[in-house]
């Protein structure tokens, strides 16, 4: 039987394809899923619905878009690995963090020593907290073979 990890937050390094080819070589039987990793094409997830002249309104049918599959995706999966990195404040990370702990499903934080204090509370409902994929997997490794 396969575990289900989403992989949420930060889309501008490969943090993902490490941990996927870490788990592989673990032997282990995961399926990852994320929320869409190109940027312009999330920013465009509702453009579809018609032309907006206000940003606002196009960010907003985007998100309501992005949103169908990442709730789905959250809501199937076993556990939520949410990366937040160094250079951009990824709020839809936080965002997606407090969905998993409103839901009771588990998550686990990976990032840097750096950002500790902003994120205090959603590390305080994480499972775990990570600053390398290598501990992403051993994790992961520990909770399926254990």
């Amino acid at each position: 039987m396969s575990y289900y990890v989403y992989l949420s937050g930060e889309i501008h390094t490969d943090w993902r394809d490490e941990i996927q080819r870490g788990a592989e070589a673990a032997g282990l039987d995961i399926v990852f899923t994320s929320p869409v990793t190109d940027h312009a094409a999330s920013d465009a997830a509702g453009d579809h619905l018609g032309e907006e002249s206000n940003s606002f309104w196009r960010d907003h049918k985007s998100s309501k878009v992005n949103a169908i599959r990442t709730k789905t995706l959250i809501e199937q999966s076993d556990l939520v690995v949410v990366r937040f990195g160094d250079q951009y404040k990824q709020w839809n990370a936080a965002f997606d963090a407090g969905y998993c702990a409103a839901l009771g499903k588990p998550y686990v934080t990976l990032h840097g020593e750096a950002i500790i204090h902003p994120l205090k509370e959603v590390d305080a409902s994480a499972m775990a907290w990570a600053t390398t994929t290598d501990q992403v997997v051993e994790i992961l490794r520990y909770v399926l073979k254990a």
